[in-house]
């Protein structure tokens, strides 16, 4: 049982080796500050095969091409918009984390927000209806009491 606990322990620590190892060091750039420049771009682009993980930890071979490809770049003096301008024209804003907010994409940036307030009209629709207002409880009573009374009054004069 022991064995089996250090087994555990042992992976759980090591797990997150494979993700920081997804940079292999034939890709690291030996300048640290171009390096740091692509690690913040790696960071920011999607990999277009997993699609929900960034290049900078992703272990496909498009990811890897494309980390290469963002040194290269930076080794050929590309300031940080003009990789991220080639990245896009390449491959569309798909390949961006935070695309920019243009006519064919403010429909997923507001998306949740039109979502979130159809889903309030909705409960506000739904809670009215459940319960009626008070008004229209006192509405009906009065109504009755005036129903009451006219028969009442009927019954009186015969």
């Amino acid at each position: 049982m022991n064995f089996i606990k250090f087994l555990l322990i042992t992976f759980l620590y090591l797990a997150p080796v494979d993700i920081i190892l997804a940079v292999e060091p034939d890709e690291v750039l030996t300048d640290l500050k171009l390096e740091s420049r692509a690690r913040d771009i790696s960071a920011n682009v999607r990999c277009v095969v997993c699609q929900n993980e960034p290049i900078d930890t992703s272990n496909s071979g498009v990811a890897r091409d494309l980390r290469i490809l963002i040194r290269e770049r930076l080794l050929a003096g590309d300031s940080n918009k003009e990789v991220y301008k080639y990245l896009v024209d390449r491959y569309g804003n798909f390949i961006l984390f935070k695309p920019p907010l243009t006519l064919s994409t403010a429909f997923l940036w507001f998306m949740p927000l039109l979502v979130f307030f159809l889903g309030v009209v909705i409960l506000v629709g739904v809670l009215k209806k459940a319960s009626p207002s008070n008004k229209s409880r006192f509405s009906n009573v009065s109504n009755d009491t005036k129903f009451s009374d006219s028969l009442e009054n009927k019954k009186g004069k015969k």
